[in-house]
């Protein structure tokens, strides 16, 4: 993914619309070797420092004209510090009026008092990085001792249960040492506990992640790929019914990932990517920077690309079928009637394979196409990922040494 630099003024938003907020926060208790996100190491001061620039940025938004109607804060571990995230979340309510909110956590975190804060800060949907409940697996991903064993796991979702509209467990499949028995019987255990719904991501290292992960852990291939996530959709299909190809929900009407749910979003935070009006943003990946910036009420966005319209229509295609429906006539509607020689191809090759199914209005993601869908995200998310690893490579010593900002 190529973008270039931009001077960090803010896009120019709709007046009559409401977009969803993205809010990134990059700090985490421990660091995985297989995340290919924008995290650093936790460091309290400069933690609470950076919640109040997210603070200032929320005050800028509104004085530069957005509205929005959903929010998802990811990272990273957003709940790092519990009051602060409530009081950011509690601010961008009273600036906006949002009715959704998803928080990403870990389980470690859920505890009786964290979870009361969230609940009073009107969390909607909790998003808990799992991973696996295989304890082989959790001590290989170096996550074990700081997050807890499978049992201790499951005792966390019991306790954070029927808090939340939605209650999400993330797995991820083809980790070098998994085993098919493995991760079924993480589903077997999720489903019997009653989770709301459960997303399965496969493997997505970028270059630097993926050799980390061979030296660490093991090699990383993908010829196990396919059938591991023909096993998972066939376990938790009927019961849990996709709401994208690879996130699942018990009930009908449940959230899934904000690229899913919303074509156009703003993103706050260091590391946070913007889409709006067929451009991507990128805010920058330096948290020093980024305290500047947004302590001047600046938008922190440094870099951007305008996605040509062919490209435009291509990414609608991809995540419009990734949510498993695209509206040909909500297509049409934004790029006129010559939207589909757009994706001419990629439309006879995937209703020939059987992946698509067309109806008068809308096409349709069949169950035997949801595996292609996945590959190409994967592959679509490798490449951002392997962008963060560009820009977090140009902040190796902050990253390092992780200085702390004195205002």
């Amino acid at each position: 993914m190529q973008l270039e630099s931009w001077p960090g003024s803010w896009p120019q938003p709709d007046p009559d619309k409401r977009y969803l907020l993205y809010i990134h926060v990059p700090f985490c208790e421990s660091l995985c070797p297989f995340c290919s996100f924008h995290r650093v190491r936790m460091n309290k001061e400069r933690a609470h420092q950076y919640f109040t620039a997210l603070n200032r940025q929320l005050h800028a938004c509104k004085s530069a004209g957005f509205s929005f109607s959903d929010v998802y804060v990811g990272g990273g571990t957003p709940t790092v510090l519990p009051e602060a995230l409530a009081g950011t979340l509690e601010l961008t309510r009273e600036l906006f009026n949002v009715s959704g909110i998803s928080v990403e956590t870990n389980p470690n975190h859920l505890q009786p008092r964290i979870l009361d804060l969230l609940q009073s800060a009107g969390v909607t949907r909790l998003s808990v990085g799992v991973q696996s409940l295989d304890d082989r697996l959790l001590q290989e991903m170096e996550r074990f001792a700081p997050y807890g064993s499978s049992a201790n796991i499951l005792q966390h979702l019991q306790v954070a249960q029927g808090r939340f509209a939605t209650l999400n467990v993330d797995l991820i499949f083809n980790f070098p040492h998994q085993s098919f028995s493995s991760i079924s019987r993480d589903l077997r255990l999720l489903t019997a506990l009653g989770v709301d719904q459960i997303s399965c991501y496969p493997l997505m290292p970028s270059d630097t992640t993926h050799h980390t992960m061979d030296r660490q852990i093991g090699h990383v291939g993908f010829a196990r790929e396919r059938e591991y996530y023909e096993r998972i959709r066939d376990i938790l299909m009927p019961d849990y019914q996709p709401g994208s190809a690879w996130c699942f929900s018990r009930k009908a009407g449940a959230i899934d990932e904000y690229i899913v749910d919303h074509d156009e979003y703003l993103g706050i935070g260091s590391g946070a990517f913007t889409y709006l009006d067929g451009s991507i943003y990128s805010s920058t990946f330096s948290i020093n920077h980024y305290l500047d910036l947004a302590g001047q009420g600046q938008s922190a966005l440094t870099a951007a690309r305008k996605l040509n319209r062919r490209e435009q229509v291509q990414y609608d295609f991809l995540m419009r079928l990734f949510g498993m429906r695209m509206d040909k006539t909500a297509m049409a509607a934004k790029y006129g009637p010559g939207w589909r020689r757009c994706v001419r191809r990629e439309l006879l090759l995937f209703r020939w394979l059987g992946a698509l199914h067309e109806s008068g209005t809308e096409v349709r993601l069949g169950r035997e196409g949801m595996y292609y869908w996945v590959l190409m995200m994967r592959e679509l998310f490798i490449g951002v990922n392997n962008f963060r690893a560009q820009m977090r490579g140009q902040i190796r010593s902050e990253l390092e040494d992780y200085p702390v900002k004195v205002e």
